[in-house]
């Protein structure tokens, strides 16, 4: 009898379980069809629960209240910032809310955001995130890199090598948002070598040639012709040795979006034909595939199984 293959899980909360099971409770399912009508919790109580449990790990906070900023239903952050309206949490995962819809909303949605975003930082001085709804509001209204940079410096101020304001940055600089390549390629290599040994940052360079790839497809035929000439270069080689070395290899602790760095990695290899040292990579990542930067492919998921479960590489 042939073994069914497991589904690959694409999900926004990656590997975090605590979140996805969040979300499972935040879902309107049972309300929908008459089950929750004599509930007494709010209906905003388990992503309270969440973030309360979250703490000060700065790391995870960001992307459980991105994740939740963007999947929860818009009774949870209505209804928590009406009960709760000086909660700090609450208010964090409003700026992110009203952020997030500034730009489809007109400009005075886009000063509410900032509001919003000003409003938690003070609710919450020491936490990085609020700094960090400002960036993506910024990134939205295509504010120069020049006045996006300070609001940048605040949250690394608040959290020293925190994953995703670099990785913010680095789509600020990105010619595909409001910088040039030399900009950004500078800027994640500078980033690489200054982080400690283990931390995620290591692939910032990795990241930054999969943006430089994708800019040079989305140009005229010619250079998108030549667009994968990119990972042939021995700079690229340098920069996944790097990766493995800085981060992969090394005893470092779990960080919440470390699911993405390895997809990161893994495509990297794949592009590079390395399938000696790529096949651990996706054992790690096993059924976690991410949306990007697989979708850069024609045929994403068909690419990702094709390594993954190639000799050396299946996931039990």
């Amino acid at each position: 009898m042939l073994r069914r293959r497991p589904s690959l899980l694409i999900r926004p909360e990656l590997d975090d379980h605590a979140l996805h099971a969040t979300l499972a409770e935040l879902r309107p399912a049972q309300q929908l069809h008459g089950l929750g009508a004599g509930r007494s919790r709010p209906v905003w109580e388990p992503a309270a629960r969440l973030l309360r449990a979250t703490g000060r790990d700065w790391d995870r906070r960001t992307h459980r209240v991105c994740v939740l900023a963007r999947a929860a239903p818009a009774a949870v952050f209505e209804g928590w910032a009406a009960a709760r309206p000086d909660d700090g949490d609450a208010l964090v995962l409003r700026a992110f809310v009203l952020s997030a819809r500034a730009a489809a909303d007109g400009r005075s949605a886009a000063r509410t955001a900032e509001q919003a975003c000003l409003r938690a930082a003070t609710a919450c001085p020491e936490d990085p995130a609020p700094w960090l709804a400002l960036l993506d509001l910024m990134h939205a209204y295509a504010v120069p890199v020049r006045d996006a940079v300070p609001v940048w410096t605040e949250a690394v101020g608040r959290a020293p090598w925190h994953r995703a304001a670099y990785h913010r940055l680095l789509r600020y600089l990105s010619p595909r948002g409001h910088g040039a390549v030399a900009d950004m390629m500078d800027f994640a290599g500078q980033s690489a070598t200054r982080a400690p040994l283990g931390s995620p940052l290591a692939l910032l360079p990795v990241a930054a040639r999969v943006e430089l790839v994708a800019h040079r497809r989305s140009q005229n035929s010619l250079t998108a012709l030549g667009a994968d000439g990119h990972w042939n270069e021995p700079r690229a080689a340098e920069e996944i040795d790097a990766a493995l070395n800085g981060w992969f290899r090394t005893a470092a602790a779990p960080h919440a979006e470390a699911v993405i760095d390895l997809n990161l990695l893994a495509f990297a290899l794949s592009r590079t034909h390395r399938p000696a040292d790529a096949a651990p990579v996706f054992r790690r990542i096993g059924r976690h595939m991410t949306r990007h930067p697989w979708d850069q492919l024609p045929e994403p998921q068909r690419t990702f199984l094709y390594w993954r479960d190639r000799p050396g590489g299946r996931t039990p």
